[in-house]
Order: C-alpha cells, then sequence, then structure tokens
C-alpha cells in the first residue's frame, strides 16, 4: 500500500529579506545625516549680541563656537550702556552663551542673541550682582 506524497511546499525564508531592507534604511539614513551636517558645518552665520539696561557698571562675557572650537571673551566694567558685538562664524555648534552682569550699584541689565535672522534669545536681571543669561542659540 503507498501512501501519496503531499504536495511540496516550498517556503522562502522571509528573515534575510527584512535583514536587507533594514540594513539599506540604516545606511540610507546615515548618508542623508551626514549631508546635513556637513552642509551645516560648511554654513557661515551671523551672531548679533546685544547688552540694554542701565546699570552703570555692567560686565559682559560671551562666547561662541567657530571652526569647533569655542572661544570666550569678557568685556566690563562697562561705564554704560548699550553693548553691542557682531561676529560671523562657521562650524555645526554655533551656539554660545552672552552673560551680562550688574555690579555693586545694582541696575537692569537685558541680553539678546539673534543668529542671521531668527528668534532672539533674551532674557533680564535686576538688582546688584544680579546676572542675565542668553544660551541655546
Amino acid at each position: 500500500m503507498s501512501h501519496p506524497m503531499p504536495p511540496h511546499a516550498s517556503k522562502r525564508r522571509k528573515w534575510p529579506w527584512v535583514l536587507l531592507v533594514l540594513a539599506l534604511l540604516i545606511v540610507g539614513g546615515c548618508a542623508a545625516l551626514f549631508l546635513v551636517v556637513s552642509k551645516e558645518y560648511d554654513k557661515t552665520v551671523t551672531v548679533r549680541y546685544e547688552v540694554t539696561g542701565d546699570a552703570k557698571d555692567a560686565s559682559v562675557s560671551y562666547s561662541t563656537w567657530d571652526n569647533g572650537a569655542i572661544k570666550a571673551t569678557k568685556a566690563g566694567p562697562l561705564p554704560s550702556l548699550p553693548w553691542r558685538k557682531v561676529i560671523t562664524t562657521k562650524g555645526f555648534a554655533k551656539g554660545g552663551v552672552l552673560a551680562a552682569s550688574t555690579g555693586a550699584g545694582g541696575g537692569t541689565v537685558t541680553c539678546k542673541v539673534t543668529v542671521d535672522d531668527g528668534k532672539p534669545v533674551v532674557d533680564s536681571a535686576r538688582g546688584a550682582y544680579a546676572t542675565a543669561t542668553c544660551q541655546g542659540f
């Protein structure tokens, strides 16, 4: 007595194809990220620092990234405000910090940083030895 053989079903494995698709997505995503970062790294921007207020002995410290290095500068005590500085910088990390402090005489200080035509970052402080800090630009 012979038993009939069941038809041979050909099963293809799906996991190699899933792995291939995942690998292509990862490589494509990395390539796109590389292009965005390299374009941003070569972009030059204008950073406008400004400090206003009525403090008579304010001091100003600012830093920014330029070609992969951070640069820090201090000015003050200033006899009067406003104080302004405009720089152009190049590199992926363009942000920095602008800090404006009042001295023993108190008063008010307001810092403002604008990168190109973007939304300004603003902070204010009042009183003796108070500090306004603008960062995240």
